[in-house]
């Protein structure tokens, strides 16, 4: 394999003029002797060290995206949708899970700041937690004065470029169907209280039965934690509390929690939608082929983790304000629920 100083001496160049061609220093190179060199590394076919790039310019072409868990496939498929676009564009994707730990968050964008990637994109929800947001803030302050790129997807409260799904609309609208199928008696299967995507959500589902005077008290909340499992654990509770003999739905801020949550019913032989509507939020791809097929919110997803690539490669953005992208969410109505006759 050639070395730069092969490529230097073909070229009749220095060895400092070859590396700033080559390896992408931010200096100018003479046009001629540009030329010189890139035939002469083509010629020796000649590759360059990618450690050389980051330290002749400020980053390595690569991009940090930080997710909660990719085994959810809500951040799979966001990150589905980055990795793609990243693809299209020759940028190496580092993918990085916090499994929901604020502390592995901020280590990792300071390790993501070390290793001078390009950009980092964080997908997931923001913290209720004013001193983990602040040290957060000033980690991302301190990429973006080196040159880097951030963006979010859904709410963080920094000042970056973000990606908001309409998470509070998109609860109301839920609601609004369901009310409209005839149903007035709720229960809620919730996720941890300190995530704002929860908050959102929450927040508007509650208040569209406020509005409708339909009930929804504090008994019949139950926090599945964002799981799979948890939704299970959290009907499981519910029934044993005696709320599923008291409502005619029950809705789940997320679709893997509703999965857990029908897998639940059904062993405790509750039909759905006979005894028990039940409906989601995000149309994960999974939803649609459940047995009742699952009503949800559908948000799209891999849509949302490439515009958050888009803004972080969008150089003309740079000295600009940060933006925001809201993306609608839409309600789709599937098997999992019934009209309720009187």
């Amino acid at each position: 394999m050639a070395t730069l100083a092969e490529v230097a001496r073909q070229a009749g160049v220095s060895l400092a003029t070859a590396s700033r061609v080559l390896n992408g220093s931010t200096r100018v190179v003479r046009a001629d002797l540009r030329e010189k060199v890139v035939a002469a590394a083509s010629e020796l076919r000649y590759t360059p060290n990618a450690h050389a790039q980051a330290l002749a310019g400020n980053h390595t072409a690569s991009v940090g995206v930080v997710l909660h868990d990719v085994s959810d496939p809500y951040f799979a498929a966001i990150a589905g949708g980055a990795m793609r676009h990243a693809a299209e564009n020759d940028l190496l994707v580092m993918m990085s899970c916090t499994f929901r730990d604020p502390d592995r968050e901020l280590a990792y964008v300071r390790m993501l700041h070390q290793q001078r990637a390009q950009a980092i994109i964080l997908a997931g929800s923001g913290y209720h937690d004013r001193e983990r947001t602040e040290l957060l803030r000033t980690a991302l302050a301190s990429y973006q004065a080196g040159g880097g790129r951030v963006a979010v997807v859904s709410q963080h409260r920094f000042e970056v470029d973000t990606v908001l799904p309409d998470n509070q609309g998109g609860a109301r609208a839920l609601a609004r169907a369901l009310l409209e199928l005839g149903h007035r008696d709720f229960a809620l299967i919730t996720g941890p209280e300190h995530l704002l995507t929860v908050r959102d959500r929450y927040l508007g589902f509650r208040h569209e039965l406020g509005r409708a005077a339909a009930k929804l008290p504090n008994h019949r909340v139950a926090d599945g934690g964002f799981t799979r499992d948890g939704g299970y654990e959290a009907v499981r509770r519910l029934h044993e509390s005696g709320v599923l003999d008291e409502v005619t739905c029950v809705v789940a801020l997320s679709d893997v929690m509703a999965i857990g949550a029908l897998a639940a019913l059904r062993d405790l032989h509750v039909a759905v939608p006979g005894r028990v509507s039940l409906a989601g939020f995000d149309d994960i791809p999974t939803v649609r082929d459940l047995a009742p097929p699952l009503s949800t919110v559908r948000l799209p997803l891999e849509e949302m983790g490439a515009r958050a690539l888009d803004l972080v490669l969008d150089s003309r953005a740079e000295s600009a304000e940060p933006r925001v992208v809201r993306v609608d969410a839409e309600v789709v109505l599937r098997a999992s629920t019934a009209e309720v006759r009187p």
